[in-house]
C-alpha cells in the first residue's frame, strides 16, 4: 500500500500531482471576483432596490465600513476555499466531489443565517441572495481552477477524470 507523496504534491497511486502555480493564482482571481460580487450585490440592493443592507439607507449607496468588511470577507472566503481545495487535492479521493459538498453546505448556512437576525425581511432576503451568488461563484470558479491544476505524471495525455473514473450520481451500485 502506498501513501500520498506530500513533498511532491501528488499521489504515487494515481500519478496525479497538484500544480500550485496554477491553483493559487486561480484562487486569487476567484477572491477578486468574490469581492466584486459582494460589492455589486450590496450596491444593487442599496442603490437600485433601496433595501437597507448592512446600514441604514440614509448612509448612501456604499454605506459604511461594513460594506468594506463584506467585500474583504468574501475575498477571504475564496482564499480559505482555495486552501481547502488544495488540501483535498493532496489528501482525498474524489476531491472535487468533497469540495462541492463542503461549499454547497457552507453556502446553505450562509443563506440561512440572515433569517436568524432581527433585520427587516427584505434585508434578510437580499443578504441571502448575495450570499447565494457568492457561494455559487466561489464554488464553480474554484472547481474549474482545481480541475485544471491536476497533472497526470504517468501519462500527461490522460485527464484526471480518466484516472479516477467518471463521476457517479449516487444512484448507481
Amino acid at each position: 500500500m502506498t501513501s500520498p507523496s506530500v513533498a511532491g504534491s501528488g499521489s504515487r497511486e494515481t500519478g496525479l500531482t497538484v500544480d500550485a502555480s496554477r491553483l493559487w493564482p486561480g484562487g486569487i482571481a476567484t477572491a477578486v471576483v468574490a469581492g466584486l460580487v459582494a460589492l455589486a450585490g450590496v450596491l444593487v440592493c442599496r442603490w437600485l432596490l433601496a433595501i437597507p443592507l448592512l446600514a441604514p439607507s440614509r448612509d448612501g449607496a456604499y454605506a459604511d465600513a461594513h460594506t468594506t468588511g463584506v467585500v474583504l470577507a468574501a475575498a477571504g472566503a475564496a482564499i480559505v476555499a482555495t486552501a481547502l481545495i488544495h488540501l483535498l487535492l493532496l489528501s482525498t479521493p474524489r476531491p472535487l466531489a468533497f469540495f462541492s459538498w463542503i461549499v454547497s453546505l457552507a453556502t446553505l448556512l450562509a443563506v440561512l443565517y440572515p433569517f436568524s437576525t432581527t433585520a427587516p425581511l427584505t434585508a434578510k432576503a437580499a443578504t441571502a441572495a448575495v450570499d447565494l451568488v457568492l457561494g455559487i461563484a466561489i464554488g464553480t470558479l474554484l472547481t474549474g481552477v482545481a480541475a485544471r491544476s491536476m497533472r497526470n505524471t504517468r501519462d500527461p495525455r490522460r485527464r484526471p477524470d480518466q484516472v479516477y473514473g467518471p463521476a457517479r450520481t449516487g444512484t448507481e451500485l
